[in-house]
């Protein structure tokens, strides 16, 4: 049992390790003010899938934490939380998604994007808040800023989405034993 903590303590800090180093891998666009299309979200989801919401929230809020830490843009406490470990953190609820042994390929596939959307929905829930509440000096003139902060949200969130839900299926299409844990052995 010790030993198999250890084990998700090893892989939660491996997979965070990974989803920052995939942060800085980022596809164009023009979001002056943050958010970026990148690949963050594709091992922390593997992760809550593999060993349950509990890791992939701890591998989220490590990504979250590091992001701040290094490069974070500081305006209130509260933006902090909801522009950093909040939203990397709610990736790992992915994983409530996570199928059950013995389920079909096209089960477990689906589960995948369902997480993946569930993340990125709650990711934006916080981006958006973040975007009402500090960045609507950002907005055009008689631009509502709730409707900015919409706008600006889903023009990466949407394509994010996308792009990792792409990669999770091809990846699950063919290992679909990169969701199943494995047990220490000596």
């Amino acid at each position: 049992m010790r030993n198999e903590r250890l084990l998700i303590m090893l892989e939660t800090a491996i997979m965070a390790t990974l989803a920052y180093a995939l942060s800085f891998i980022q596809f164009g666009g023009f979001w002056a003010q943050g958010g970026s299309i990148s690949l963050v979200m594709i091992p922390i989801v593997l992760l809550s899938f593999r060993r349950g919401v509990k890791a992939g929230l701890t591998a989220g809020l490590i990504v979250g934490l590091l992001k701040l830490m290094i490069g974070g843009y500081i305006v209130h406490p509260v933006q902090v939380l909801l522009d950093y470990p909040l939203p990397y953190a709610v990736i790992g609820l992915s994983g409530l998604f996570a199928a059950s042994g013995g389920a079909s390929k096209m089960a477990t596939m689906t589960r995948a994007v369902l997480g993946i959307t569930l993340a990125a929905s709650l990711q934006f829930l916080c981006h958006f808040g973040s975007g009402v509440i500090w960045f609507g000096s950002f907005a055009p003139e008689g631009m509502p800023v709730a409707w900015y902060s919409f706008l600006y949200n889903v023009s990466y969130l949407v394509p994010e989405i996308l792009i990792n839900s792409t990669i999770i299926l091809l990846l699950l299409s063919s290992r679909t034993s990169l969701l199943t844990p494995h047990s220490f052995s000596r």
